[in-house]
């Protein structure tokens, strides 16, 4: 059975993609989740093995972390961007090093919570729980910005998490790609890609403008969740974030076959899981 969920969509994405993201692969022919171990997340493994399993990094903690903040709110959003902050520093620091980028590293470290003017895709890859928080792409938007902007306040960083939180949104109600490739092309990306084109020449990035877009044209060109994710990762760029990011629509508009969610738990903290749960179980 496949149940909508965006969330489990970006974390199976983030999981799948992890063992490529320096390693690309420029083909949707892999095991979509491997461990060396043939165990969990909490295995000792040398780092070598740990590079060629795969596991959950930044994008899942990022992603738990806006999800408990906007539990946390529990419909009042005046205070969001506090519990953002809150939220995003207790997770990064109990989850270390899980491929953080260096600013943010710093950020997470600091005890002062200004941003940084970030436009990395950080801001996109978190963003997937923001949809069901929403009852209009106004609010998307609002939302969007207030756990966004306390890093990402660069306007690309912004707009990358925004034009993903919208397309789930979307997603989530009905509509059709026609409708999404429509929406983001109007408001925020060009989507004019071959795919072909892209295995030939596309190379890693983190920025929001080079690696969002493609991860929605992933999305767009898919037949399923499952080929939405192997779509991202084939692209050979930012894999992890790539595949949370594209895979964080498809959960939304096909809905996450069971047993690849079933599968995904085995790389996963129980706490992990129940704030999953509680986000998707939240009456608006």
């Amino acid at each position: 059975m496949n149940v909508k969920n965006a969330v489990y969509g970006a974390i199976i994405g983030d999981v799948a993609g992890s063992r490529f993201e320096f390693n690309p692969i420029k083909s949707k022919n892999f095991d979509l989740f491997y461990s060396f171990s043939g165990k969990g997340y909490d295995v000792n493994q040398t780092l070598e093995d740990y590079f060629k399993s795969s596991k959950f990094t930044d994008d899942t903690v990022m992603t738990i972390a806006v999800a408990n903040a906007l539990i946390e709110a529990n419909g009042d959003f005046s205070n969001l961007r506090e519990l953002a902050v809150k939220n995003l520093k207790y997770f990064g620091r109990k989850y270390p090093y899980r491929g953080y980028g260096s600013k943010f590293q710093q950020w997470l470290n600091w005890d002062l919570n200004k941003p940084y003017n970030s436009f990395g895709n950080g801001s996109a890859m978190r963003i997937s729980s923001v949809p069901y928080l929403a009852n209009s792409i106004d609010e998307v938007k609002r939302l969007s910005k207030m756990v966004t902007d306390v890093t990402h306040n660069h306007p690309e960083g912004i707009k990358g998490a925004e034009a993903v939180a919208v397309s789930i949104w979307l997603a989530l109600h009905n509509y059709t790609k026609g409708d999404i490739r429509k929406e983001v092309e109007n408001n925020y990306y060009n989507l004019d890609y071959d795919y072909n084109e892209l295995l030939k020449t596309y190379t890693h990035d983190e920025t929001c403008q080079n690696s969002v877009p493609q991860s929605i044209y992933a999305f767009l060109i898919s037949t399923d969740y499952e080929d939405c994710i192997r779509t991202a990762i084939s692209m050979g760029g930012d894999a992890d974030t790539m595949a949370c990011i594209a895979g964080s629509i498809a959960g939304a508009y096909y809905g996450v076959p069971s047993d690849l969610q079933n599968q995904v738990l085995n790389f996963l903290p129980d706490e992990f899981v129940d704030i999953i749960s509680n986000i998707n179980s939240i009456n608006k």
